[in-house]
């Protein structure tokens, strides 16, 4: 009688494992993440590092201190998009492996096939599609003008099977697409699941890294926004992308969460056009397409996203409520961070907005995470509060403390030089931020509380 297939219990989060199923994983505290997978046998000729012929004894591994190490920094190559090699740190190293999520239609496919088409007529490269047939692909090709002469192109979902086939082209650049319908033969349980994505990438990983093959790997994700599979699929990579973009919007952010080879938090934009994406060389101008008329409750902020800044309006509206809790929506920044500046503004501002809806809007799509945008969000707030314009040659940014201080934030000086640079005269910026030097066709204004920034409002003329 043979025997049942032994199985376990993966957390889908954290990758947690468990002898039996539990409602809760007691690692990452998360609910209903827990499903069952089926372990390989052990008498099975499942060696994983035997899969495709060569792989084991390639490279004998030894122990060394750290003098020894070559420090030679690994030479990369461009992709052909500038937009891309930013976010990935200065191009494509050999051997990486490289993660690129987003949402259904947001363009991960056209931005590869893109790439692929051009790098395909330097170097040998091999798109390989699981979902799409290869009519469908040469279609879209065709349909973008893409040269399609050079590109290798193979419809196949064994993992075994792409890299026995990849062993013989020899590539320098691979595209999976996707992980999510990979597989491999030793593991019983179907595509998507959780043993299959973490043992796919883990795979993929390692041919990458022992035939020096950049390897791109197109990921799914979840209804909110993180990429699906196991969390131990983030782990094995080197890069992890996320290409973001609104349906009604024509434009696309792709922005790194993890990167070993370069800045974390990196932004690229792209502009999706009929001939694919097209780079928007210079960002804060889409992100600041105001009209010549001055409007109340709107205020500019610079950013630093990686390694440059970058221009973003943020628009308040305060509006008496006529409910008994009045609304707080913020759509591009925290929830909490909002509720936080609005009791510092009643606290050390004089401000009281608790019979008021607020609601807060980044301009662009835009999600801002740090901090340097509170006294910007303050002021965009006072502005439609006091239904008075700000001027539309004000650039703001800071952070603000529980105690009403403004505390100064890095890149302070970049961030005002990117200003002046479009066409900003004046700023409000903490005092720590105060430039060395002065600023060519720009008034700085240098601020410690909150209180100071109102002063400085109100004897502005405008």
């Amino acid at each position: 009688m043979a025997k049942a297939p032994k199985t376990a219990y993966v957390c889908n989060d954290c990758g947690a494992e468990y002898s039996r199923w539990q409602g809760q994983c007691s690692a990452c505290k998360a609910w209903n993440t827990i499903s069952e997978v089926r372990l390989v046998s052990a008498k099975q000729p499942a060696n994983r590092n035997d899969r495709f012929s060569g792989y084991a004894g390639e490279t004998q591994a030894k122990i060394q201190t750290l003098a020894e190490i070559n420090l030679q920094e690994t030479p990369r190559f461009s992709s052909g998009f500038k937009e891309l090699d930013r976010v990935l740190g200065g191009g494509i190293v050999p051997g990486s492996a490289i993660l690129i999520g987003g949402h259904p239609g947001a363009g991960k496919s056209t931005l590869l096939l893109q790439v692929m088409c051009g790098l395909a007529r330097n170097m040998t490269a091999l798109y390989v599609t699981g979902e799409e047939s290869l009519q469908q692909v040469a279609m879209r090709a065709n349909r973008l003008g893409l040269p399609t002469d050079r590109l290798q192109m193979l419809s196949e979902t064994s993992v075994e099977q792409i890299c026995s086939l990849a062993d013989q082209l020899k590539p320098q650049i691979l595209v999976i697409d996707s992980i999510q319908v990979m597989h491999l033969a030793d593991i019983q349980s179907s595509p998507g699941s959780v043993a299959q994505v973490r043992e796919c990438a883990s795979f993929l990983t390692r041919y990458a890294k022992t035939r020096q093959v950049a390897i791109i790997m197109v990921g799914h994700v979840t209804k909110d926004g993180t990429l699906a599979g196991p969390k131990v699929l983030e782990h094995a990579i080197d890069c992890s992308l996320l290409l973001e973009g609104e349906s009604d919007s024509r434009f696309r952010t792709l922005r790194s969460h993890k990167n070993r080879f370069g800045a974390v938090n990196e932004l690229g934009v792209f502009g999706m056009t009929e001939q694919g994406l097209r780079e928007v060389k210079n960002p804060s101008a889409i992100f600041l397409s105001r009209g010549e008329e001055q409007t109340p409750g709107s205020s500019v902020m610079v950013l630093w996203e990686g390694t440059r800044p970058l221009l973003v309006e943020i628009q308040a509206l305060v509006d008496h409520s006529m409910l008994a809790n009045p609304r707080r929506v913020a759509v591009g920044l925290e929830q909490n961070r909002l509720a936080l500046l609005l009791a510092v503004l009643h606290r050390h501002g004089g401000l009281q907005m608790a019979d008021q809806d607020v609601f807060v809007n980044v301009v662009g799509g835009v999600k801002v995470t740090e901090t340097s945008a509170d006294l910007a969000l303050l002021l965009a707030l006072i502005s439609s509060f006091r239904n008075r314009a700000l001027p539309q040659d004000l650039v703001v940014f800071g952070e603000v403390g529980l105690a009403g201080e403004i505390r100064p934030v890095p890149s302070g000086q970049e961030r005002i030089s990117e200003a002046a640079k479009h066409g900003f005269k004046r700023a409000i910026v903490p005092y720590g931020n105060k430039p060395k030097s002065a600023v060519e066709n720009m008034q700085v204004f240098t601020v410690k509380k909150l209180a100071d920034a109102l002063d400085i409002l109100d004897s502005l003329d405008y």
